[in-house]
């Protein structure tokens, strides 16, 4: 007689693996922000202004609440960053982290701040240029 053969072997193997993989790229994504985080909240507000999306009367101001939104994502427990983005998760296919967490902190804080005169356009078109600049810097 054969032995037991546990099809979920494979199954929970190679989950394990595709796993362990997203983790390893989420901690790289991380660490690159982490060495690159002043310039990619720079740039970030540039392209805000730039596209139209965001009015403000001190630039300056907008760069350090950026600056501030980073160290926070690079900070906070996984728990925080899923409740911080879960408004705005189903937004687009395949999200980056990353950009949904600055989003979710450009609609929900930013909005707020005393710099900002205001926010325009639509929550995808915010999130598609925080994550253009993004991406861009992260590669």
């Amino acid at each position: 007689m054969g032995g037991n053969f546990s099809t979920n072997y494979r199954e929970s193997n190679l989950i394990s693996r595709l796993e362990s993989s997203r983790q390893s790229a989420w901690s790289r994504q991380l660490s690159m922000l982490g060495d690159l985080g002043d310039d990619v909240a720079r740039k970030l507000a540039l392209k805000l202004v730039h596209a139209g999306l965001i009015e403000v009367t001190n630039m300056r101001d907008l760069e350090e609440q950026l600056i501030v939104c980073v160290n926070d994502l690079l900070h906070a427990e996984d728990f925080e960053i899923q409740y911080a983005i879960s408004p705005i998760r189903d937004l687009v296919d395949k999200p980056n982290r990353i950009s949904l967490f600055v989003t979710a902190f450009i609609i929900e804080k930013l909005i707020n701040h005393r710099a900002v005169v205001d926010v325009f356009g639509t929550d995808e078109e915010i999130y598609n240029v925080v994550n253009d600049e993004i991406m861009r810097m992260l590669k």
